[in-house]
């Protein structure tokens, strides 16, 4: 059935060959760029994942490992409690501006601008709950 409307394609469709003018490309500032996912024993985890899907990592200490991707970590291997969710990290150009948004919109910070190696983060729930955190690089 013919709605008069032209179907959305996805960005991440590649089945369709597209011109560049086409797609507008996501900016680095505020997208997804990692992804941390809670283990209660980082060894175990990372023997599973890198059995099951051939990852390799970069150990930071007993409690956290990166996980390794073209070029650059795409995510972390986490210690955390008993029903911990995975943390969407998001980057920022500008980490001070990006938090004084989060509480401007209603989120919470849960955890404040912190070192970490290579840069600094925080962390916040939106209005839903949802905890997601927020990273630069040095």
């Amino acid at each position: 059935m013919t709605t008069g409307r032209a179907r959305r394609v996805s960005v991440f469709d590649k089945t369709r060959r597209r011109g560049r003018a086409s797609i507008r490309r996501m900016d680095r500032h505020h997208a997804i760029d990692y992804i941390e996912i809670s283990v209660g024993d980082v060894a175990a985890a990372k023997a599973f994942y890198g059995a099951a899907f051939g990852w390799e990592f970069n150990d930071y200490g007993p409690e956290y490992a990166g996980i390794q991707g073209a070029g650059k970590e795409a995510g972390g291997l986490r210690r955390a409690a008993d029903g911990a969710k995975p943390l969407v990290m998001l980057y920022s150009d500008s980490l001070q501006a990006t938090r004084d948004a989060v509480t401007a919109a209603g989120g919470t910070i849960v955890e404040p601008i912190s070192p970490y190696p290579g840069g600094h983060r925080f962390e916040f729930t939106d209005p839903d709950g949802n905890r997601l955190g927020v990273h630069t690089e040095d």
